[in-house]
């Protein structure tokens, strides 16, 4: 895959929360450049600071998986299509720009209700805000020993 770390993020952000807008989008591009600066825990260790390796590691995004429970995902990264926007919000996440209220947030995800879990994904991450139809988590300490 030759695809620049720019448009790896726009194209994340376009299949995530493509339907969030803009600041659901810049949400979900907050989180991946907070678990690409985390200074510690599994996101510090696997990622080593490269946004490729976050967006890319195995059972973080369903959008970077070609194949959910076996069976083709037509939703992925790879069939994205980014327009200005995902690109204009990739590079604001990139240079620094994160979603007032969001915290340190590692971790989204959409309950498909209208409630969010107090943990996820388990008692690493503790509820922080919902925006849109995306829950957000904060690390808590046992995070750090991930």
């Amino acid at each position: 895959m030759a695809f620049s770390d720019l448009e790896l993020l726009a194209r994340l952000i376009q299949c995530e929360a493509g339907g969030e807008g803009d600041t659901g989008m810049a949400a979900v591009a907050s989180v991946v450049m907070n678990r690409v600066q985390a200074p510690g825990g599994e996101y510090a260790r696997v990622g080593q600071g490269s946004i490729r390796k976050i967006i890319l590691q195995p059972g973080q995004f369903t959008c970077a998986q070609e194949t959910v429970r076996g069976r083709p995902n037509p939703q992925n990264i790879y069939n994205m299509r980014p327009e200005d926007v995902q690109y204009q919000i990739a590079q604001w996440a990139m240079a620094g720009g994160r979603v007032l209220g969001l915290g340190e947030a590692l971790w989204f995800f959409n309950p498909y209700s209208p409630t969010c879990q107090p943990n996820f994904p388990s008692s690493v991450g503790v509820f922080t805000t919902r925006i849109r139809n995306h829950c957000f988590y904060d690390p808590t300490a046992a995070y750090f020993d991930t």
